[in-house]
């Protein structure tokens, strides 16, 4: 009996020796010494040595100078990989992608082509009328419940704005309650709705966001005022703007600038996307720098072009950009810029 016993126990010692010591110290003396870049997360470094990110997973940047990844679904965490997971009928992708459009979208043709849209929206919108009606605020979250609530939600300063405003308007809350029995305590994403129809008529052409001024110290303040122009209105009613003006024709954007990878965490671009992009890019570096801006478009986009490449050595599949590797580059090229 303690012969088998014996033989099975050092069976099991050299088997756990094997693939649990042997074989991961040889895969880490491979890996350390063939592909050490790889093995330790393809992580690159910026022009000061220290890490700033792995060129496998995208992170987001928000200055001009830089190109911008992809949307993602997972908010560029790691640990959270996922798409978005929405259906191309779903108005929350709909509106998502509106939202990305309306600040950058241009024209196509006729007296305004190649101008931004933007400030038309913006127009459209303070002249409040949407499809013949008023209110175009009251219209917007009548027709779209979830998007008006996932405004309150979405900040924390939106939802104690919405309290405040219910402390001050007994009367509508007592109505809400009296219409919708089932919600008899509502919170602040429960009157988002109501809330908005009562900015909209006391507000016409406005629309509630956040404004950031010097306060009494001399330090910013932020505060939800009523606003009407800026990012909030372009992204948010770009879409109401276009169906009130379905004919006019509009540039094209690439897909990849306004839909999310698979995983949420691409790292790529397409060429396409990142020309496209350009021209934002080369024109604030070129202020920052106070140098022609022609010539430091045409070192921008020499710079891609170099780092542009195709799958499988280019035999198949778009031309692509590292948006991490790109912006090191730019870093490299044109130092840190502005604080």
């Amino acid at each position: 009996m303690w012969k088998y016993i014996s033989k099975s126990v050092l069976l099991l010692a050299v088997a756990v020796a094997i693939c649990c010591v042997i074989y991961p110290l040889a895969l880490l003396a491979v890996g350390q010494a063939v592909f050490p870049f790889q093995a330790n997360g393809s992580l690159l470094k910026g022009p000061d040595g220290a890490v700033v990110g792995s060129k496998l997973i995208a992170q987001p940047f928000t200055k001009d100078e830089y190109f911008q990844p992809r949307p993602s679904a997972a908010s560029y965490d790691a640990s959270a990989s996922a798409s978005s997971a929405l259906a191309a009928s779903n108005y929350a992708l709909r509106d998502r992608v509106a939202r990305t459009l309306g600040p950058i979208v241009n024209y196509k043709n006729g007296p305004k082509a190649g101008k931004p849209v933007a400030p038309d929206v913006e127009g459209w919108f303070q002249k409040d009328v949407y499809q013949g009606n008023p209110h175009i605020v009251a219209q917007w979250a009548d027709q779209h419940n979830s998007l008006a609530s996932a405004w309150v939600t979405g900040d924390p300063a939106h939802g104690p704005y919405v309290d405040n405003w219910a402390k001050a308007h007994p009367a509508i809350v007592a109505q809400f309650k009296k219409d919708n029995p089932g919600t008899p305590e509502p919170k602040a994403p429960d009157l988002a709705v109501v809330f908005f129809k009562d900015f909209s008529a006391a507000h016409p052409g406005q629309f509630p966001s956040a404004v950031t001024k010097p306060g009494a110290d001399g330090k910013p303040v932020t505060t939800i005022e009523p606003v009407k122009d800026g990012s909030d209105i372009q992204s948010t009613f770009f879409a109401m703007w276009r169906e009130d003006h379905p004919d006019v024709e509009l540039q094209d954007v690439p897909g990849d600038y306004a839909t999310a990878s698979g995983s949420g965490l691409d790292p790529h671009i397409t060429l396409q996307n990142a020309e496209f992009q350009l021209d934002r890019v080369a024109s604030k570096w070129a202020a920052d720098t106070k140098r022609d801006p022609a010539s430091v478009r045409q070192e921008i986009r020499q710079i891609l072009l170099s780092n542009a490449s195709a799958p499988f050595g280019g035999l198949t599949g778009e031309k692509m950009v590292n948006v991490l590797e790109v912006n090191l580059k730019l870093r490299t090229q044109y130092g840190a810029p502005p604080q």
